[in-house]
């Protein structure tokens, strides 16, 4: 079984216009899942809540399987151990980033994590062998630089759910990268399939153990939540049909100042100055990033399916399509 092939965009079929617009669309739904998420955390255990979510996930993930390959076709992997860690750091990932929605302003953590680019590109160093130059590793520290002007160590008290939010990008970073390095063997379909059943298995051998009745009046958000997020997963990979993930990738940062406005209007905070200049610092830095492994990258046709993650768990959420396992653009919701 080897790595599944892109199909190159005709002339015809490539559409910039439809395929931001789907993908913007998909950040506001995965903004809006957030929101929702964060309400629901101060009520519920975030281990109950990301096992519900991942229930959800569950269902969507097996149907794209069975529709784009057989579950025995999906199962078999060249690399098993990769995928098995792929989906805990995932699950992982997901785990603190719900932890830090209980404290963390949504706007202060949308800052904080668009450092995870930036970790992918540091990462990718020892995993996968890639060499990085003096301007992406300056363009790193700069980010790192950012995030600290966000955290401010030493300077105020770093709050435990900053150091979740911090965690989170990096898990998510490592499990991009290894999303990489298996796409070399295996195809979209079983990194998908590998993901989703070690993530039901994992959130709910956890998540039981915190569970507690939902609510009446609560479970009109734990269904929106299971809407928003296979709504916004699958808007992205519409956008895709539309625009190869390279042309896209740099709108993928409109969830920062959408997670602020979400932030001022459902919960009433105001990002700080130090924390709104170190998100421009982190974005700045992670477009120098992507516009200098494109005058690295190799001329080729803009293909089909290309890679593109989602923001965070809004972004948080596993890759729900064959079509959108590679880390090129962001997303995690």
């Amino acid at each position: 079984m080897t790595a599944q092939k892109s199909v190159p965009f005709t002339a015809s079929e490539l559409n910039l216009g439809k395929g931001v617009g789907f993908l913007l669309a998909a950040m506001v739904i995965f903004g809006v899942q957030d929101a929702i998420s964060k309400i629901l955390v101060e009520t519920y255990s975030p281990f109950q809540i990301v096992m519900i979510r991942y229930w959800a996930f569950f269902a969507l993930a097996i149907w794209l399987v069975v529709r784009n390959s057989t579950l025995r076709r999906a199962f078999v992997s060249r690399a098993v151990g990769w995928q098995v860690a792929r989906g805990v750091l995932l699950v992982v990932d997901i785990w603190f980033f719900a932890e830090a929605l209980k404290t963390v302003a949504l706007g202060d953590i949308g800052a904080i994590n668009m450092v995870y680019p930036l970790l992918v590109t540091v990462f990718a160093i020892p995993l996968l062998g890639e060499k990085v130059g003096m301007v992406r590793m300056s363009a790193v520290l700069m980010g790192f630089a950012g995030a600290l002007l966000i955290i401010r160590p030493g300077f105020i008290t770093v709050e435990l759910g900053v150091i979740y939010a911090v965690l989170s990008s990096a898990f998510y970073a490592l499990y991009l990268v290894l999303t990489r390095k298996v796409s070399q063997v295996d195809t979209t379909t079983t990194s998908l399939f590998y993901v989703a059943v070690v993530g039901l298995v994992l959130t709910t051998a956890v998540g039981v153990f915190f569970w507690a009745p939902i609510a009446m009046e609560d479970l009109w958000m734990v269904g929106v939540l299971c809407l928003t997020m296979c709504g916004g997963h699958g808007l992205v990979m519409v956008s895709l049909r539309y625009a190869p993930a390279s042309m896209l990738q740099p709108f993928n940062y409109f969830s920062l100042p959408w997670a602020i406005t979400l932030g001022f209007v459902v919960f009433g905070t105001v990002i700080d100055g130090f924390a709104l200049a170190g998100g421009v610092i982190i974005v700045v830095a992670g477009l120098a990033v992507m516009w200098r492994e494109r005058q690295l990258a190799v001329k080729r046709p803009l293909m089909k399916g290309s890679a593109i993650a989602a923001p965070h768990l809004s972004p948080k959420s596993p890759d729900p399509s064959p079509d959108t396992l590679h880390p090129e653009v962001r997303q995690k919701g």
